[in-house]
């Protein structure tokens, strides 16, 4: 099949984009365009990894539990990242251990209280899981 949607864009609805900006940027994302208005009315931001986000300016005012989603996001040092977040004012928790990412994960939210899971992922754990993966 030839025809297919690909380049998957998260799409929130958020009170304050350059407020939205700021935090994610923390998180390693770089605006690369905007509608150029003041306010801004929409935002996309890329990550070198090739994740991406856009924010659209909410009309009303924005209820983050009613759209029941939660980003996961991966990082080979959690531990750096944690500090990084601290410095940049963002409330992080300890790193947690679940039995599901005994390497450590995070969970935080954003300004419009979108809930973000962080999972530490380096060259351990994707060796582990390509070997799990194998035996299927």
């Amino acid at each position: 099949m030839s025809a297919k949607a690909g380049y998957s864009t998260p799409l929130l609805h958020v009170a304050e984009i350059e407020k939205s900006i700021r935090f994610y940027e923390l998180l390693g994302f770089t605006t690369v365009d905007t509608d150029r208005c003041v306010p801004l009315g929409w935002a996309r931001l890329h990550c070198e990894d090739g994740s991406a986000v856009m924010f659209l300016r909410a009309e009303h005012a924005v209820d983050s539990s009613a759209q029941a989603v939660m980003f996961c996001m991966y990082t080979p040092d959690l531990t750096g990242l944690r500090e990084h977040l601290l410095g940049g004012g963002v409330q992080v928790p300890p790193i947690n251990h679940p039995e599901y990412m005994l390497s450590g994960k995070i969970n935080i939210t954003d300004p419009d209280g979108y809930r973000i899971e962080i999972c530490h992922w380096g060259r351990p754990e994707q060796d582990a899981w390509e070997r799990r993966i194998a035996k299927k």
